[in-house]
């Protein structure tokens, strides 16, 4: 066998046995390498920084315990399911003109633009709202992604009253606010996308002549 292969194996062998760990996913000693990790490795490249990795309250609870988060713990008192939704609801600024619906037609083009938020992008140019990526917004589309439900008849499913927009406009802003676990970004609490964009895309799924609708 290769001497340097041997020599390899008996270092990692050493420190294996000088740095026992548990073969836990949830390892605070697991946890604290693989943060210190991603913060070496990531760099600031344009509009994309490195602050990116440093998670908040509730991105450190849904890490650590995703749908099967407990009600309280001694590391984290308090952070239970409801009340981090609580909090994350205080997060939501509401139109002050009351009105939760914009433009269909805009919304649909929002909807199918990936665009922002990578390295090359300018902080000037308005962000897509990428959710043919993770929804189906259309009968016609054979393609879309499926990491969120469909939204096919949506205004019919939900009803197009004052609190369905309201509901619709509130979980764009922040899904968090209602599933805290959810894989959907906070695209209003994190300034993705305007107050603006966001009605455009309430639009979509409530007027009944989107595509979403039809």
């Amino acid at each position: 066998m290769n001497a340097k292969l041997i020599f390899g194996m008996t270092i990692t062998l050493s420190l294996a046995t000088a740095m026992p760990v548990q073969a836990d996913s949830k390892s605070p000693y697991l946890d604290a390498k693989t943060a210190a990790i991603i913060k070496r490795d990531f760099r600031d490249k344009g509009i994309a920084k490195a602050d990116r990795v440093n998670q908040d309250e509730l991105q450190v609870a849904c890490s650590k315990y995703r749908d099967d988060m407990p009600d309280g713990t001694n590391d984290m008192p308090n952070r239970t399911k409801v009340n981090l939704e609580e909090k994350q609801l205080k997060s939501i600024k509401w139109p002050a003109d009351g009105n939760f619906v914009g433009d269909w037609k805009a919304g649909e083009k929002l909807a199918q633009s990936g665009k922002g938020m990578t390295w090359s992008d300018k902080a000037d140019e308005p962000a897509g709202g990428n959710c043919y990526n993770c929804h189906q917004l259309s009968s016609k589309e054979i393609a879309y992604g499926t990491i969120g439900p469909s939204l096919l008849n949506y205004a019919k499913k939900h009803g197009s009253r004052e609190e369905s927009e309201r509901r619709a406009y509130g979980h764009i802003y922040n899904v968090k606010a209602y599933i805290a676990c959810s894989n959907m970004p906070r695209f209003g609490s994190m300034g993705i996308l305007s107050e603006a964009q966001i009605k455009d895309l309430v639009a979509l799924l409530m007027d009944p002549e989107s595509p979403v609708n039809k």
